[in-house]
């Protein structure tokens, strides 16, 4: 058996995280880390370990020696647990020796970040193992922290899941409310592809369905990319999914849980969506400690 999820690394936006690390640490020190600026010397060099807790999917590793390189570039970062590996408590996933001040500095961000992308991780790779020879990937949602999307979203993929659309500007996606205030199923299709027609827009488009009469006017309609289907019971959603017989994707959302999306997936279903894998869930309890 495999002890890593299979993720591979893509280049992070460094432009984002930049941003986002001086802003964390804007918010979390103020005009200083009164605590040990009183306490511990200023040229105090030590050395400290990142100790988990928890057994789990191990995430945010790079982006813990990301912000400890951007916050003192003189850190010596000794990495010993890749991101995506499985880990168990007890393991030490890396070694950082530095300035004393500035490790405790980092400390509780990175522990944050690390604490929840774990998390995030591990809950994604228990679904993808229960999806596990068939055709569906869990995909994740919107249902994100703001302005920490980019590292669940990261987060999910070291999982071994999937991303959907990152925000409302890279994918189309027409929903129950947008149907309903278009006046249905028909108007909300035509609108959009009349919409990007002017714009000059290349965007996927899928739409939310909520029944079967209502995935009836998407096949009559057309034009779509993805039908998502949503509260459907797995017994609904094989027949729905028959009945696009792989015309356009397919996704199913909506009381997706652990115990269910098994029966799920064998429906033949492309993506499954989990809300659930960024708005519900528990962090994997990591520590840094000195040593």
């Amino acid at each position: 058996m495999s002890n890593s999820t299979g993720y591979i690394r893509t280049l992070p936006d460094l432009d984002l995280i930049d941003r986002f690390i001086v802003a964390a640490l804007a918010e979390d020190a103020g005009d200083g880390d009164h605590t040990s600026l009183a306490s511990v010397p200023a040229n105090a060099v030590n050395k400290a370990i990142l100790k988990v807790k928890d057994d789990g999917v191990l995430a945010g590793v790079e982006l813990a020696e990301i912000i400890l390189k951007k916050t003192d570039p003189s850190f010596q970062v000794n990495i010993f647990i890749p991101d995506g590996t499985l880990v168990k408590k007890g393991d030490i996933a890396f070694e950082v020796e530095g300035n004393s001040r500035t490790i405790l500095l980092c400390e509780r961000l990175l522990l944050n970040c690390m604490q929840r992308m774990s998390g995030i991780a591990t809950s994604t790779y228990e679904l993808v193992k229960k999806c596990e020879g068939t055709k569906a990937k869990v995909i994740d949602t919107r249902k994100t922290t703001p302005l920490f999307r980019y590292f669940e979203k990261w987060a999910v993929r070291i999982g071994g899941g999937t991303n959907h659309r990152f925000g409302l500007y890279d994918m189309i996606l027409i929903k129950d409310n947008h149907v309903d205030y278009a006046g249905g199923i028909s108007n909300a299709i035509l609108a959009t592809e009349k919409y990007q027609r002017e714009k000059n827009l290349h965007l996927k488009v899928e739409i939310e369905v909520r029944n079967m009469k209502e995935l009836d006017e998407v096949l009559a309609t057309g034009r779509v990319h993805r039908i998502l289907l949503d509260n459907f019971s797995p017994a609904d959603l094989g027949v729905a999914v028959k009945k696009i017989n792989g015309k356009y994707e397919t996704e199913a959302s909506g009381g997706i849980t652990s115990e269910n999306i098994r029966a799920y997936a064998e429906t033949g279903v492309d993506f499954i969506s989990v809300g659930a894998l960024t708005h519900h869930v528990k962090s994997l309890d990591l520590s840094l400690k000195a040593v």
